[in-house]
């Protein structure tokens, strides 16, 4: 299954601030004054394949998810999804992917029913099918049958969460991008929506990246790991390549301390830096 790129990442940068982005796309380099959110970036993720980023708050990792996802326009280098450039085709891209965010929007009056038929419209899914595959995803995610019915402002963050990542999938995605998705979930909530995800790789061929503070997570779901610190990627092999570079007299290293080794830096959620 993993023998085609599925992203390709080439040299990108992105920068904020200074001068106009048109200058420094024109000449590919950081404009003067200006900050890289993404400094000069290159990553390949294969098809099939559950890559994830891991980084502090403030590396880039969103930035990059964003990129990918055509909602901003790189300041130099080349992103491809599936072989057709995201600044060049946005429209095509955009037809291949779906994006779940750590703070999804919804119709809070509506209930996920609702939301999820609205949704389905736009994605162009035929009316007769909508209802069954909302139940179908809703009910593996753990949503009990009532609460399909109830408005969205009525539900905890992660079962609004689940509804997001039900969302996504309605559209039936090549790639999905996951910005941290389980983020604010219960326990039991994660192992769902986990589940869920490793499912979507083996049984329907979803190439899945995901942006996670769950250490656990990341070793548990991830072929391979991209660290990234300052805009940089640091380190990027699997999860157990990885902690055998801080290997040492016989310590077997967690990710985390293979993390905090490093980038310095302790890796928390934007929940726990508020």
């Amino acid at each position: 299954m993993m023998d085609s790129i599925a992203i390709q990442v080439e040299d990108v940068l992105k920068t904020f601030g200074g001068q106009p982005n048109w200058v420094s796309r024109t000449k590919g380099k950081a404009a003067h004054g200006a900050k890289a959110a993404v400094d000069r970036i290159s990553l390949e993720v294969k098809t099939g394949e559950i890559f994830g980023v891991l980084g502090p708050n403030g590396s880039g990792k969103s930035t990059l998810i964003r990129l990918i996802a055509t909602l901003l326009i790189p300041d130099g280098g080349r992103i491809t999804v599936f072989g057709h450039d995201v600044a060049q085709d946005p429209r095509r891209v955009q037809t291949l992917i779906n994006r779940v965010s750590v703070e999804a929007s919804f119709f809070k009056k509506l209930s996920p029913m609702e939301n999820l038929i609205y949704g389905a419209r736009l994605y162009g899914v035929a009316p007769d099918e909508t209802k069954r595959r909302v139940r179908e995803i809703l009910t593996r995610l753990g949503l009990e049958a009532k609460a399909l019915y109830r408005p969205m402002e009525e539900m905890s963050r992660g079962m609004q969460q689940k509804v997001a990542i039900a969302r996504a999938f309605l559209s039936q995605p090549r790639l999905l991008l996951l910005d941290e998705p389980t983020t604010g979930l219960d326990p039991r909530s994660r192992r769902e929506v986990q589940t869920f995800v490793r499912e979507l790789r083996d049984r329907h061929g979803v190439t899945i990246l995901l942006t996670t503070h769950d250490m656990i997570e990341a070793e548990a779901l991830c072929d391979r790991l991209a660290i990234i610190d300052g805009g940089r990627i640091v380190a990027l092999d699997t999860p157990e390549a990885l902690k055998q570079l801080i290997a040492q007299n016989g310590h077997a290293p967690t990710l985390e301390e293979v993390f905090l080794e490093l980038t310095g830096k302790q890796l928390v959620t934007e929940e726990q830096a508020a």
